[in-house]
């Protein structure tokens, strides 16, 4: 790594190259379909010890550890933000679980683990093991997100992963001030209530700041344009509180904070997670890039082979014993546990905080304190890999993904949308049909279609629809300005670009224009919902076709000039609707296979054909 101030591109150019390694590496793993951790940790090493280009310490200068700290609380701030205790139902007993026996339990084990498998001294192990609580929502989300998992082996992670990270912190702490009785003097009495002091006045802050938040939106004391910079506002001055009273104990404060806002039943929620959430992608793009470019490679020359020792007793002991024996006896299925069990990725809090007691420890006189921050280097390195690449092959294999192949979601149940779920599930493609009118939903549950009686944006559709198992969604009822809502309030989550509804009737008059950012894209060149259910009365029937080499989309054109496209399925199997103006920009290939409309009954021409 470049040492001194020559080779320094100053603070400025070094913000703007972490947001781009950051940001563009979690574009690149979207885009190659491959974990993001991953590929911001090799960002992060290219572009530190390996090139030298950039040094936090150098570049950015003590800011570095405040910026990541408050990072850090930030992000575990909006994982509190996302534990509804709604979303609680199906996980509680296993999630208690976790807190309650599977943390001691695994401070006890990782305990053992650094003590006998790393060989350092009790005073580190004691204190690092209780740090390994962590599991890291830094990683655990985009994990999950791109996994796709099941409800409830996704709800045991999120929850065990952030209610885990403050109370790893919080026994850090704890083993720290013992180790502190012992080696500096202090009275084990004082260093208690010290503690404990700290601890209740972090939670006393956090749900004070939560609660006072919430009873201000409600009752419009804080205009809308300025919630977001209150919230953000609050949770500084709550991790900073908590922090001046007990060190770590920040991370307690913001999460009671979140947890106590998101169950506050608040009307502007939405806008706030949706606005936490995408700070929380920058954040943590940013601190993952800061602290492995912060990695010095001759601290890493000082661990010899008893660190990857140390590591195989992690994942291939030490978590899954603590997850299997604390989900013993629970109605958690044995598959479930198998997953939770043996995926414990370490994140941004391990390393953030261990390489702080690494060198309060040494400090202290305690020799091998300067070797904690390497080993906890080498853990997140190793788990975010390992995790990275096998969680989702690993849940595939367990069947404990949404869907193996993105479904679709349709909303409405007129005899379009019921024709349309026919021709996909005929392919194998998962649908099911939402409608808040039970009798619209008769045909679909004859024709064995998967429904959702009730509103798509309701708590219940929240807690009962397993919306990862769809990429796409539809909105084909016959209220255009409903399609409308449905279409903005889901295009955040499921992404623009996947999100459709039926053109709007009176839409080429000035007065009834929407604003482009409203809605999504229209399908089938703009079709309403009149002209396309008109279509199935005049019989007109939905037509699959596979193209092939020998007949091409442009042979498709010809014998079907009349045909309403739809979309076509993809080769695995996922159906990729065109909408208006994508259809004349798209250009068939072979082994596609076309979804349309067609006003005869005439047999469709397949590749076999």
């Amino acid at each position: 790594m470049a040492t001194g101030m020559e080779g320094a591109i100053g603070p400025v150019a070094a913000f703007a190259l972490v947001g781009v390694l950051g940001v563009g590496a979690q574009w690149v793993a979207w885009k190659l379909r491959l974990p993001a951790i991953v590929l911001m940790l090799a960002a992060g090493l290219i572009a530190g010890p390996v090139t030298g280009i950039f040094d936090p310490d150098r570049d950015i200068g003590p800011l570095t550890g405040p910026m990541i700290s408050l990072a850090v609380a930030v992000i575990l701030f909006e994982g509190g933000l996302t534990l509804n205790l709604q979303s609680l139902r199906d996980a509680a007993e296993g999630v208690k679980r976790l807190v309650f026996i599977g943390a001691p339990l695994g401070w006890l084990l990782s305990t053992l683990a650094l003590k006998f498998g790393a060989g350092l001294s009790w005073e580190s192990s004691t204190v690092f093991g209780g740090l390994m609580i962590v599991t890291g929502p830094t990683v655990i989300a985009p994990l999950l997100r791109t996994a796709r998992l099941s409800r409830r082996p996704a709800a045991l992670l999120q929850w065990e992963a952030i209610l885990n990270d403050p109370i790893g912190a919080l026994a850090a702490v704890l083993a720290f001030s013992v180790v502190l009785v012992l080696n500096a003097g202090d009275t084990a009495g004082g260093a208690a209530v010290e503690f404990v002091l700290g601890l209740g006045l972090a939670g006393v802050l956090g749900f004070a700041a939560g609660w006072g938040l919430a009873y201000a939106y409600k009752r419009a004391m804080v205009p809308e344009y300025m919630k977001v910079p209150a919230l953000f506002v609050s949770i500084l001055g709550v991790f900073a509180l908590s922090d001046a009273m007990l060190h770590e104990s920040g991370l307690l404060g913001v999460t009671v904070m979140g947890v106590v806002i998101a169950n506050s039943n608040l009307a502007s929620f939405s806008d706030l997670r949706r606005f936490k959430e995408q700070a929380t992608i920058l954040l943590v793009s940013g601190v993952f890039i800061l602290l492995a470019a912060s990695l010095d490679f001759s601290q890493l020359a000082r661990l010899d082979w008893r660190a990857l020792v140390f590591v195989a007793l992690v994942v291939l002991a030490v978590r899954p014993l603590t997850v299997l024996v604390a989900l013993a006896s629970t109605k958690v299925p044995f598959k479930e546990r198998l997953l939770v069990a043996f995926t414990g990725p370490r994140g941004v809090v391990l390393v953030a905080v261990a390489g702080l007691f690494g060198t309060r420890l040494a400090d202290l006189g305690v020799a091998d304190g300067g070797l904690i921050g390497p080993i906890a280097f080498v853990l997140v390195a190793a788990t975010v890999v390992v995790h990275g690449f096998t969680l989702a092959p690993f849940a595939r294999a367990l069947g404990l993904v949404a869907s193996g192949t993105p479904g679709v979601m349709i909303l409405g149940g007129s005899h379009w949308s019921v024709g349309l779920a026919e021709a996909l599930k005929e392919q194998e493609v998962p649908v099911m049909i939402a409608d808040t009118n039970r009798s619209r939903l008769t045909r679909a549950r004859a024709a064995g279609i998967e429904t959702f009686f009730g509103d798509i944006l309701s708590e219940a559709a929240e807690h009962r629809v397993e919306l990862n198992a769809f990429s796409t969604v539809i909105a084909a009822t016959d209220n255009d300005a409903y399609n409308t809502l449905v279409a903005t309030e889901l295009a955040p989550e499921f992404g623009r670009e996947h999100v459709y509804q039926l053109g709007r009737e009176k839409s080429e008059f000035a007065r009834y224009q929407l604003p482009p950012t409203l809605g999504g894209r229209l399908l089938a060149d703009g079709a309403t919902y009149e002209a396309l259910n008109a279509k199935v009365w005049r019989k007109w029937r939905f037509s699959v076709t596979t193209l092939s080499e020998e007949f091409t989309l442009e042979d498709w054109r010809a014998r079907r000039p009349d045909a309403v496209l739809l979309g076509h399925i993809d080769g695995q199997g996922a159906f990729r609707p065109l909408g208006q103006k994508q259809q004349e920009a798209f250009e068939g290939e072979p082994d596609l296979r076309l979804v349309a409309m067609v006003p005869d009954a005439g047999d469709d021409v397949s590749a076999a054909a």
